[in-house]
């Protein structure tokens, strides 16, 4: 009897262990998810958008329009340096797995920690400013990007 052939590769593997992290967001509009695995393939961190540890998610907003402090956006950490605060050890030299290309500001944060690679499956803001400057510093830094098609994951 040979191997089977049709298993998943890691970059699937770990793909879909994203969207199950990005389930666990409670953000109505956008959920992501986010996984670190060192060069082992063994799984470093994990992280998902949303309020810093300990805050009450009913106490906060979720919407995207408004003043700023009617809004989401300066409360919500994002899954990437979620992952980075909760990693128990270092992540310098490991590979990033997201579902969201990183911010500007992830970014900052991805470049110092010293992740080497970044695997994502959506680049939905390409075309902001934001995302040319995170760009241009990963390029720099020379991190490496890599788009994989989204994985979906039925759960019944």
């Amino acid at each position: 009897m040979k191997k089977r052939r049709d298993y998943i590769d890691w970059d699937t593997y770990f793909l879909a262990m994203v969207q199950l992290n990005a389930m666990r967001s409670k953000d109505p509009t956008t959920q992501v998810g986010c996984v670190i695995v060192n060069d082992l393939k063994q799984v470093v961190s994990t992280g998902y958008n949303g309020l810093p540890r300990g805050l009450n998610d009913d106490n906060y907003p979720w919407e995207r329009d408004g003043k700023l402090e009617e809004t989401k956006y300066p409360y919500i950490v994002h899954a990437e340096l979620n992952a980075i605060l909760s990693s128990k050890e270092s992540v310098r030299g490991c590979e990033m797995y997201t579902s969201l290309f990183p911010c500007n500001e992830c970014t900052k944060s991805i470049i110092q920690s010293g992740i080497k690679k970044i695997t994502y499956s959506s680049d939905k803001y390409e075309d902001k400013i934001e995302n040319k400057i995170a760009k241009k510093m990963l390029k720099e830094a020379k991190v490496e990007c890599t788009y994989k098609r989204e994985v979906k994951i039925v759960l019944s």
